[in-house]
């Protein structure tokens, strides 16, 4: 008996050790991980993911569909999809007021981005987000919105939405305005949309950037008493020097056109780069969802 008692305390005494031994080794490496890795596993726990789609146009004649425009009832199939399955449509300011006012995103959010401002966007787009109650994301180009305000030329082929469109899109709750620069939409050889150049100097290049983005931002405001706070990057093209100086315009948010989940966090960077999965018209709405819906 004095045996048994003697071998439970040995074991006891074996079972406390291995514990201490466990505890000094989580103590140890965690001092030795960088601070970095440590931050940012518990960023991804906290984190929400939130996909963002990319359009562009609308248009119901087939020849004149293809990656940049997609019928009108594919996008109602889009709509009618995210509602059935209890998707809700967020603004950018839903992001920026969870990051920075912890102030809850609704259950599945998920968000819908509409580039360039075109007329059929006004035509066909917005009809439908009243149609289900949804909301979208525009972004237009400063420059074609003023040519287009100006002339009376409604083509849902090629023509964009005037400030008037804007407006009412915008008084109804359903349609949020960001900023696509005001003239810096264009790809040629010697800068392709907002990207600075390779002769340029990252003075020169903070003056473009500002002063045109200042412009939309402006025009935007005079317009539709609202500011935007994210930045659509043209075609994508980032430059390093860029977000910095976008910070300091005063944007709390940038989209990019990279196909991939965001994970949305309380770190305010995360705002920064939001990727979008561009819609084309190869796909229904459910192989198109179910595919980056289930993206991790």
């Amino acid at each position: 008996m004095y045996f048994n008692i003697y071998l439970k305390k040995y074991a006891l005494h074996i079972i406390c050790f291995l514990f201490l031994c466990i505890i000094g080794f989580a103590v140890a490496f965690a001092k030795i991980l960088p601070k970095s890795t440590v931050e940012n596993s518990s960023m991804q726990e906290d984190s929400i993911e939130v996909p963002l789609i990319m359009y562009h146009g609308l248009i119901k004649e087939q020849k004149l569909q293809n990656k940049f425009m997609i019928s009108p009832d594919l996008f109602d199939s889009d709509l009618r999809y995210l509602k059935d399955n209890g998707y809700t449509t967020i603004f950018v300011k839903d992001l920026i007021d969870y990051v920075y006012n912890d102030i809850p995103l609704p259950p599945k959010p998920i968000m819908l981005t509409f580039d360039d401002g075109y007329y059929n966007n006004y035509l066909y787009a917005f009809p439908l987000l009243k149609k289900y109650d949804s909301k979208m994301v525009l972004a237009p180009i400063g420059k074609c919105t003023e040519q287009y305000s100006k002339i009376d030329e409604r083509n849902a082929a090629y023509s964009h939405v005037t400030w008037n469109d804007i407006c009412e899109m915008v008084d109804s709750g359903l349609v949020e305005i960001q900023n696509h620069s005001y003239n810096l939409h264009s790809n040629n050889k010697s800068r392709i949309g907002s990207k600075k150049m390779k002769s340029e100097s990252n003075s020169d290049y903070k003056k473009t950037l500002v002063k045109d983005l200042s412009k939309m931002q402006d025009e935007i405001t005079k317009h539709t008493k609202t500011t935007p706070t994210a930045f659509v990057y043209p075609f994508g093209a980032v430059s390093d020097i860029s977000v910095e100086i976008l910070k300091e315009i005063g944007f709390k948010a940038t989209f990019i056109c990279e196909n991939k989940m965001n994970k949305i966090s309380k770190d305010p960077d995360c705002l920064f780069g939001l990727c979008r999965f561009i819609r084309t018209n190869k796909v229904s709405s459910k192989e198109f969802f179910n595919k980056i819906l289930t993206l991790s």
